[in-house]
């Protein structure tokens, strides 16, 4: 009964973030999920709460795939400069693809959500992990490995929004893709590292 149980919920999950990428949040209703996934409009009630809880499960499922790919970026035995490009360029493949679900997974939350939190925190617990990584080998400067962490996380979301805006194109806005940014930023922290080293 419970692969049952976990089986619908996924497919729930699923739905909703198909609906999500047609048309946004307000697209989403758990009738709406409930009739996609072929069961009576009372059976998503089954398993969330409400939308905002079907949401915060599409959430974490979109950081645990973040997770998964950062994972194994980490298990192809990249150096982890490597692995931390391709990290951030794979964070961008997926935000430029999946628009909805991007804005969605770093917007404000009104619900409690352990699944969502737990996702979060292992995430970003990971790549700290390689961000350190790559400062000791002498890829990026020394100092705190959370701070820097949050620096090339905020240029990376900051460039891919600014991409899904349209300002910002490598023959237009900005003269450059988030990518082209992105290495930018890797390259002169290399340099920063190598000048204090």
């Amino acid at each position: 009964m419970e692969g049952v149980m976990g089986s619908t919920r996924e497919a729930l999950v699923e739905a909703a973030a198909q609906l999500l990428d047609e048309g946004g949040v307000e697209a989403v209703t758990l009738r709406d999920v409930g009739r996609l996934v072929g069961v009576s409009h009372n059976a998503p009630y089954k398993h969330f709460a409400g939308k905002q809880a079907l949401l915060a499960a599409v959430a974490a499922r979109e950081l645990q795939g973040l997770h998964a790919a950062l994972h194994e970026s980490l298990r192809r035995k990249q150096l982890p400069p490597m692995a931390l490009r391709t990290v951030l360029h794979d964070y961008i493949g997926w935000a430029l693809r999946y628009p909805a679900r991007f804005k969605l997974v770093f917007g404000p939350w009104t619900v409690d959500s352990a699944e969502l939190a737990e996702a979060a925190a292992l995430t970003q617990t990971t790549f700290v992990d390689l961000v350190a990584s790559a400062q000791e080998v002498g890829a990026l400067p020394p100092g705190d490995s959370v701070r820097l962490a949050s620096l090339l996380r905020a240029l990376t979301h900051g460039a891919a929004d600014l991409a899904l805006a349209g300002h910002l194109t490598a023959d237009g806005k900005g003269n450059a893709t988030p990518e082209d940014l992105v290495d930018d930023v890797l390259r002169h922290l290399k340099s920063a590292a190598t000048s204090t080293g």
